[in-house]
């Protein structure tokens, strides 16, 4: 299994990074910052534009460490990553099963993807019954157990999309009522992407963006092609089998951003408007965010198939390699990650 180690964040814009011996080096204005033993380091997210050096990428190949490359605002741009470990049998397994997708694993994925929703939300009605007062939040719950059986009454994978589309347009909006604190700062009228354009979406977008980055890094680990979906369609450039398993994950970035509204760890300062309307993260926002992510990831729970107690950091490694049992033929079922 996978240890869990330490992700590192580059937020400075103007940073550099570099190789020296065995360590990773950050510079600024010619000026060393900080330096990093690569043993230290599971993972590497660069917001900034000035990169790293060809010595320190081929160093991240060598060790297996993804080097993730993003805008300054969260866009995911690219990613260096080494030679996928297993061996070609089971991509070749991949992209057989891709030819002729049970059906199944789309049904499982949304309806998991439901489940968790339900659960989130009624965590919150249960802490605080009178986010539902005039029953809205109940009809919601209720819309979206009608959803999960419907998911499994239909074999058309885009009637499945067109039933989730619904299922996440009404929990999002009911999701402002989540927010119990700093209601004025903090409104959520109807989930925006690109570009996010309030508060509540800027961070939801920044910290899905993180999550699928890592289920990408963690397919890929196993041996997976992680652009090769079953769920999402194929698309140049994008990860689509870890949109796939990200669904899965959504309920824990969600719960977090909750919680630190809630909890008033971010705030109004931690965000920026541009001219555009378009709303994103400070530097100081970020950091926030990511030193609660990384906290949140070294929580431990008990894996509902596994039973095994593990580090939450190590969710996605664990389901990309039942997901590559699955295609292996070595279970029966893909187990889809299930919020208890």
């Amino acid at each position: 299994m996978k240890r869990l180690l330490n992700s590192l964040y580059v937020l400075d814009e103007t940073a550099y990074l570099s190789l020296d011996g065995e360590n990773i080096v950050c510079r600024k204005d010619n000026q060393e910052k900080f330096r990093v033993p690569f043993s230290n380091i599971e993972e590497i997210y660069c917001f900034n534009f000035n990169g790293c050096t060809p010595a320190l990428m081929g160093k991240c190949v060598e060790y297996g460490i993804p080097l993730n490359f993003l805008n300054p605002y969260g866009k995911f741009l690219a990613r260096v990553q080494g030679e996928a470990k297993g061996n070609v049998f089971l991509r070749k397994a991949q992209f057989e099963m891709l030819s002729n997708t049970p059906i199944i694993l789309s049904q499982n994925t949304v309806a998991a993807k439901l489940s968790n929703t339900v659960t989130l939300i009624k965590r919150s009605l249960k802490d605080y019954p009178e986010i539902d007062s005039d029953g809205a939040v109940s009809r919601c719950i209720d819309y979206i157990k009608q959803g999960i059986k419907n998911v499994y009454t239909v074999s058309d994978k885009e009637v499945i999309m067109g039933i989730e589309g619904n299922c996440a347009k009404a929990y999002f909006d009911i999701f402002d009522r989540l927010i119990l604190q700093q209601k004025d700062d903090f409104k959520m009228i109807a989930r925006t992407k690109r570009p996010p354009l309030d508060r509540v979406n800027a961070v939801l977008s920044f910290m899905y963006t993180i999550a699928t980055s890592s289920c990408a890094s963690a397919l890929e680990s196993v041996g997976l092609d992680s652009y090769a979906g079953f769920y999402h369609a194929f698309r140049s450039g994008r990860n689509s089998l870890a949109c796939d398993m990200v669904e899965e994950f959504r309920c824990i970035v969600e719960r977090l951003v909750l919680t630190m509204i809630n909890l008033k760890q971010l705030k109004a300062d931690d965000f920026e408007t541009q001219v555009s309307g378009a709303v994103y993260l400070t530097k100081d926002g970020k950091k926030k965010v990511l030193t609660a992510w990384q906290e949140k990831k070294r929580t431990t729970f008990t894996h509902p198939y596994t039973k095994e107690k593990m580090p939450l950091g190590l969710l996605p490694f664990v389901q990309s390699t039942l997901l590559a049992k699955y295609i292996r033929g070595e279970i029966s079922e893909y187990p889809c990650f299930l919020l208890k």
